[in-house]
């Protein structure tokens, strides 16, 4: 009976410690549970790693046009954590030459362009600026 009772406070200490968020005290080591990397002589590569504390990130990155005139990284990946006041958060982006796009539900989202915008964007997209040659300068 009494090992019993020594077994089934193991496990709730084991199974309370892996549930529970733990917010590491300063100067305290985090173990590193999984880590991988790898780099290939074509300029794409991945890593990865998850710690103790919930943290886990992975990211994929590719050369793209790499023998052509304006070649490109392209890198996606995600990341998740546990934030201090216990919410979850999960990530996904993509960086390119468009920049870095993040998504994830904890991100704010940008309110709507007013239409009265949308409508002066649109007329400047269709009548762009004459260069500079054809205003009737000339050069010299």
């Amino acid at each position: 009976m009494n090992s019993l009772i020594i077994f089934a406070s193991i496990l709730a200490c084991v199974l309370a410690q892996r549930g529970a968020y733990r917010q590491p005290q300063p100067g305290q080591p985090i173990a590193i549970l999984r880590q991988s990397q790898d780099v290939n002589f074509d300029g794409s590569y991945q890593w990865s790693y998850e710690t103790e504390n919930g943290i886990a990130a992975q990211e994929q990155g590719v050369l793209k046009n790499a023998n052509g005139p304006e070649p490109a990284e392209e890198a996606q990946g995600s990341f998740q954590y546990t934030a201090p006041d216990g919410t979850p958060i999960s990530l996904q982006y993509i960086a390119n030459e468009n920049g870095f796009q993040p998504q994830g539900a904890h991100l704010p989202v940008p309110p709507p362009i007013p239409p009265q915008i949308q409508r002066a964007l649109e007329w400047i997209a269709a009548h762009p600026e004459p260069e500079e040659g054809s205003r009737g300068f000339r050069r010299q």
